[in-house]
């Protein structure tokens, strides 16, 4: 498609009728490939009317298979500039409505040139797996792109899960990885099942990485998780380490071609070591479909504005905070949620967990994790006060979690990421 001059406009395979009748308007997509197991919800979507009028199905039998076997051997590429749009990019969706990202074809190889040369430096005798959706841009990237770059090969998985993506990697001998922290954390602890030992690069991204998961997979496989922070806005990574300059816990420092800077609500640079909000600007940008109000929020005298709160420290390596609009603020005191679920995954009755802001008559705002417990352990006020007190003893006590809710998961986007905002809108709803 791209070849013949159009836009890509990948979507995720889990979307409804809805959702892709939406993204199809705000897009003005009126072509679509398919798979023909997922005919059921696009039909749908082409029969509520919009934008979207031709589709193409492939599979047994399907108009996409005859239609290749009729296409000539010999293709002509359409002729396209440098900054035409070749992506348009849907936010997966943490807060409010998906927002269409447009990135240029100088984009596209621009994340090449950046983070895949200057940190994963990816030979073509790689192997690349991941669970990552291709419509989210760190799949993209770590399925598609990269792999193309160098003319290395990609081991997609079918079904998503821990034991599909190790399957891929033992039966594919694959040498980078690409998941969330949550799946690299589920996968450590059944990765004695599986021949991993082929891995050279572990990319995460999505979310913050914890410490606890860094050291518990270099732990249990001798690989050091490359983490990085990216956003759809911004195409790919754009702050990382390479594995030799890896700090435990920080996200890194900005990938070459890149500029950053922790700044002040005034958007005036803050001293190192003070935490503020995170700018990043060149060589790729924010460019809202059809948004200007977001547009000019996230976009300012050209650096963008991720929502992302960080401290940048005297060597240069920034320290991912919060969302900032995660950021909790108790009795004057700013506590950081990720610092928080942090060290209760460092306690082995934890599997996972989500720490946000609950309202509190005294105190404004109070932490409150969201636990799911580890198979076999009991939940109550015992196991609380444990994790409680586990807590005060890792870090500062006035951060540890006040409120302790035991749930059975976490809700989260089709990417992976943690949804806090819905935990947060549950607890100031309630009072």
């Amino acid at each position: 498609m791209v070849k013949a001059g159009a836009i890509a406009v990948a979507t995720m395979p889990l979307l409804r009728a809805r959702e892709l009748r939406a993204i199809a308007d705000k897009a003005h997509v009126d072509f679509a490939l398919c798979d023909a197991a997922l005919k059921g919800e696009l039909e749908a979507a082409r029969e509520a009317g919009g934008w979207l009028s031709k589709v193409l199905y492939w599979g047994p039998g399907e108009g996409l298979d005859a239609a290749m076997a009729r296409s000539p051997t010999d293709f002509t590429a359409a002729k396209t500039a440098a900054d035409d749009v070749v992506l348009i990019a849907f936010t997966s969706g943490t807060t409010g409505a998906p927002k269409g990202c447009m990135h240029f074809h100088r984009d596209v190889m621009a994340m090449c040139d950046t983070y895949a040369r200057h940190i994963l430096r990816p030979v073509a005798d790689d192997v690349f797996c991941g669970t990552p959706p291709l419509a989210f841009t760190f799949g993209l990237g770590g399925l598609t792109i990269f792999p193309m770059f160098v003319g290395a090969a990609t081991a997609l998985t079918a079904k998503p899960g821990p034991e599909p993506l190790m399957e891929a990697i033992q039966r594919h001998r694959a040498t980078v990885c690409f998941t969330a922290p949550t799946g690299y954390r589920a996968m450590a602890g059944r990765a004695g099942d599986y021949d991993l030992s082929s891995l050279r690069a572990c990319v995460s991204a999505g979310e913050a990485l914890p410490k606890p998961t860094f050291e518990l997979w270099q732990e249990t496989t001798g690989v050091r998780i490359l983490d990085g922070i990216g956003a759809t806005e911004m195409l790919h990574i754009f702050i990382a380490a390479a594995e030799a300059d890896i700090r435990p816990g920080a996200t890194g420092t900005p990938v070459p071609g890149y500029r950053a800077q922790v700044i002040d609500d005034d958007g005036n640079p803050v001293p190192a070591g003070t935490v503020g909000r995170l700018a990043v600007k060149d060589p790729t940008g924010c460019r809202y479909l059809a948004d200007p109000e977001r547009q000019a929020r996230y976009v300012h005298d050209g650096w963008n504005l991720t929502g992302d709160a960080y401290l940048c420290d005297e060597d240069g390596y920034f320290w991912y905070q919060a969302r900032t609009d995660d950021m909790i603020i108790s009795s004057g005191y700013n506590i950081a949620g990720p610092e928080v679920e942090a060290a209760l995954l460092d306690h082995p009755l934890v599997k996972d967990c989500a720490v946000v802001a609950s309202p509190d008559e005294e105190r404004g705002q109070i932490p409150k994790a969201f636990v799911v417990l580890s198979d076999g352990s009991q939940a109550g006020d015992a196991t609380a006060k444990q994790l409680q007190d586990f807590v005060k003893a890792q870090i500062a006590p006035y951060k540890y979690p006040r409120a302790v809710a035991f749930v059975d998961d976490l809700p989260r986007t089709e990417t992976g990421k943690v949804q806090r905002f819905k935990l947060r809108q549950q607890e100031f709803a309630a009072g």
